[in-house]
């Protein structure tokens, strides 16, 4: 066996290191040189190792493990660089493990690894370190500031035997004072290893310095954390023995046990409602206040309700949405027959919920005449939801603190009515309904549309700030829903942050249906009836719908089946047990005379007279437009509250007139504020009646082209209702007819136009034209609204 010799101090006995030594792994530590250490050895290689070593000479390599995790580490699992260690004491304990001390001597860098036998062993070659220059200045500083910083580490609190520093300030030798130090630094297996791995002892001692360097920075973070934690502790016992005295003094006074109670009782409740971080601490200061302050100031009422508003909203509260797709379809089925398209649109907001947990819900706005259901339809959608539903009412609202509350300065301030009814709803995520929207005021106190957009705009609602709380309060888990009967005077910013769905009239089958669904059992249940005791046939509802009401939606269906159901009450309650049937025979026992009359409607065809098409904001309509002809200079006389639209329509059309007077055989002119004037006029002075079962809508130009309109929907139900048959529309509204139920469109007949000579071709009957009289043309517009 070759023997590799060392060089040592002189002082020291020399040694020889065998090259081929038994291998103990160490799993999470480094062993330097001079390092005495006990060891607990358990895994049975290692035992082995153990054993080889005490056979023949008590030399052991200690190597770290790279990983360790390994319990049965291979060759690979281990560094390349170790310490020659001899074991000085053996003991076997009576569980089966060794109990080992070893005291390291050199380093040593392994060659291979041998793994052929029972424990591993290697070849090594140990590593003489470089003779160090005397008297050098540059090692006298780097001892000195190694020595130094280790003094500061344990003034910093650094578990260090006093022993070790004492034995640390007598040494001048860098590789024992490197290696010593570098044992007691608690370092990782990784930065302990490269440590080892230093032969150079100067170089080896600036590194332990710079590990030294980082150590002290830990230290000193870790004191002012301390430092910080202690001085909390000790403003926290204080505040607790000042809480004391001021408890005593108040009970000496006889008034500390029912404010201490409430005190503790906001503070519990700050705590179980689970505010955000800025809110909780605006709480606790204003808590502090209350504290601080005399129980009979007056501000102290004020305190107290403004602590009752924050620990009463429902911060962190919100319900669960029921995203079975299904069973929210069939909700929204059995509360509205009809409004498919709305109902596609609330399932689809459930579908991109049930994808997207964090979704933003949408801002909805339901524009429609009275009527037609859109509160209900909020109600609606919260049951299907699974969510709270709040209304409010939004209808002359003029002052901007309606909205954003009062500041708690003035008296008897109250938060905005936008928390008030959050706070009301108990959750965070309530389907929130905002009706009348186009009915919002604004005058010298404020804009409150303006106010409104910042609740209804999603980039800026999650943080709204009520003027009364003062803090932010998170509105984007709320289902906002508007209505309106109008979008004109809604604020343009307003509308913009808004989907808008339209709501339109009810046909009359759809009113027959919705009126057996819901209408007929709500009025009879209200009224204390039983089913048995009323019942109201189709003809008999139909009657009502036609000869009772006019009106796109269902309010005046319901009061005057309301007022068929108080008579029938009436009855029972004085004795009489017959069912009644309700048919078009006996419906004016119980409603009295029809309040439509058909005969409102033309009998027969008439010349200058033309039916049109309105759209009002309670639904669709028709009028009449009358024209005649009288002596006089030649004048047009437009009677009416005409708008000036309307005026200039009418000199359009007789322009028109006049440069088309000889295609229809007239020497005189035949004026139109829109088709339906102008098929009036032109039948006036052509003599030709214009058809009593043809209803039309459409403006025209100087060159008498028919432009589109708008309200097509509204527009057709009223023909409907009024049982005209045929309507002539603009052939770009073509597409609008979409939105009109399908039995309807096929019950009726429509015809599409592009010019002003196609209406007339369509609405005037060829007939004998009558004699016509010189003089002024005077149009009549029986109706107040537009055609």
């Amino acid at each position: 066996m070759d023997l590799v010799k060392t060089e040592q101090a002189p002082e020291e006995q020399q040694i020889t290191i065998p090259d081929i030594l038994p291998v103990l792994p160490m799993p999470d530590m480094v062993v330097f040189p001079y390092m005495i250490i006990p060891l607990f050895v358990n895994r049975e290689r290692s035992a082995k190792a153990v054993d080889q070593a005490l056979a023949e000479n008590r030399m052991i390599l200690l190597i770290s493990q790279k990983n360790a995790a390994v319990d049965d580490p291979k060759a690979e699992d281990l560094h390349d660089f170790g310490t020659v260690s001899v074991i000085m004491r053996m003991l076997k304990l009576p569980d089966g493990r060794v109990r080992i001390l070893v005291q390291g001597f050199s380093r040593a860098k392994v060659e291979f690894y041998d793994e052929s036998k029972p424990y591993i062993t290697a070849k090594v070659q140990p590593k003489t370190e470089p003779q160090v220059i005397p008297d050098s200045i540059e090692l006298e500083a780097v001892i000195r500031n190694v020595k130094s910083s280790l003094e500061k580490m344990v003034s910093l609190g650094k578990n260090i035997s006093p022993d070790l520093v004492a034995i640390a300030a007598n040494l001048d030798d860098p590789a024992r004072l490197s290696d010593l130090v570098a044992s007691n630094l608690d370092l990782k297996v990784d930065k302990a290893q490269e440590v080892l791995e230093l032969i150079d002892p100067v170089e080896r001692l600036r590194r332990v310095h710079d590990l030294m360097a980082k150590e002290i920075e830990v230290l000193e973070v870790q004191n002012d954390i301390n430092t910080q934690a202690r001085g909390e502790m000790d403003k926290s016992q204080r505040e607790f023995y000042l809480r004391q005295q001021m408890k005593a003094i108040q009970t000496e006074l006889g008034e500390g046990n029912e404010i201490q109670e409430e005190l503790e009782q906001y503070r519990t409740k700050i705590k179980k409602s689970k505010m955000p971080q800025e809110v909780t601490e605006e709480a606790e200061r204003q808590l502090g206040r209350l504290e601080r302050m005399h129980p009979d100031a007056a501000e102290t009422a004020t305190l107290r309700n403004y602590l009752d508003w924050m620990v009463s909203l429902p911060w962190s509260k919100a319900t669960k949405d029921n995203l079975d797709l299904k069973k929210a379809q069939k909700i929204l089925d059995e509360d509205h027959y009809g409004l498919e398209k709305i109902k596609e649109r609330i399932i689809e907001h459930l579908a991109v919920r049930k994808l997207k947990k964090n979704s933003r819900g949408p801002i909805l706005c339901f524009v429609g005449p009275p009527g037609v259901g859109k509160t209900s339809l909020g109600k609606s959608i919260a049951r299907a939801l699974g969510r709270k539903f709040v209304r409010m009412s939004l209808g002359g609202v003029h002052d901007e603190a309606e909205i954003r509350g009062h500041r708690r300065t003035y008296v008897g301030a109250l938060p905005g009515r936008i928390i008030q009814s959050i706070h009301q709803a108990g959750t965070n995520n309530p389907v929130f309904m905002m009706d009348e929207v186009d009915k919002i005021g604004a005058d010298f106190r404020g804009d409150p549309s303006s106010a409104m957009l910042e609740v209804l705009d999603p980039e800026q609602n999650f943080a709204f700030r009520d003027n009364y709380l003062g803090v932010p309060f998170d509105l984007s888990n709320v289902m906002f829903i508007t209505t309106a009967n109008m979008l004109d005077p809604i604020q343009p910013a307003f509308r913009d942050r808004m989907e808008i769905i339209s709501l339109s009239g009810y046909t009359e089958e759809e009113k027959l249906e919705i009126a057996k669904r819901h209408l007929i059992l709500k009025q009879t249940e209200e009224h204390g009836l039983k089913k048995n005791q009323v019942q109201f046939t189709d003809e008999g509802i139909r009657a009502i719908i036609n000869l009772y009401t006019q009106e796109a939606g269902l309010r005046n269906l319901e009061r005057e089946i309301a007022s068929v159901c108080r008579k029938v009450a009436k009855q029972v309650a004085s004795g009489e047990k017959k069912s009644r049937k309700i048919h078009t025979d006996n419906l004016d026992q119980f409603l009295g005379r029809p309040k439509v009359f058909q005969e409102e409607l033309l009998k027969r065809d008439q010349v200058g007279v033309a039916t049109g098409l309105a759209w009002t904001p309670v639904g669709g309509d028709i009028l009449f437009i009358e024209a005649t002809a009288m002596k006089g200079r030649g004048a047009l006389t437009l009677t009416g509250q005409l708008g000036e639209v309307m005026k200039e329509s009418a000199q359009a059309a007789l322009s028109y007139a006049r440069s088309h007077a000889k295609e229809f055989g007239i020497d005189k002119d035949g004026p139109s504020a829109g088709v339906t004037m102008a098929a009036a006029m032109l039948s006036l002075l052509t003599g030709k009646a214009v058809h009593r079962k043809i209803a039309m809508t459409g403006e025209i130009t100087l060159r008498g082209e028919v432009l589109p309109v708008g309200g097509i929907k509204e527009k057709v139900l009223a023909a409907r209702r009024a049982k005209i048959d045929t309507v002539i529309l603009p052939s770009l509204n073509k597409r609008d007819l979409e939105d009109v139920n399908e039995t309807i469109r096929k019950e009726m007949k429509f015809i599409f136009v592009d010019d002003v000579q196609s209406v007339f071709k369509a609405a005037l009957l060829e007939n004998k034209p009558a004699k016509v009289v010189r003089g002024p043309r005077r149009l009549r517009k029986t109706a107040e609204a537009i055609v």
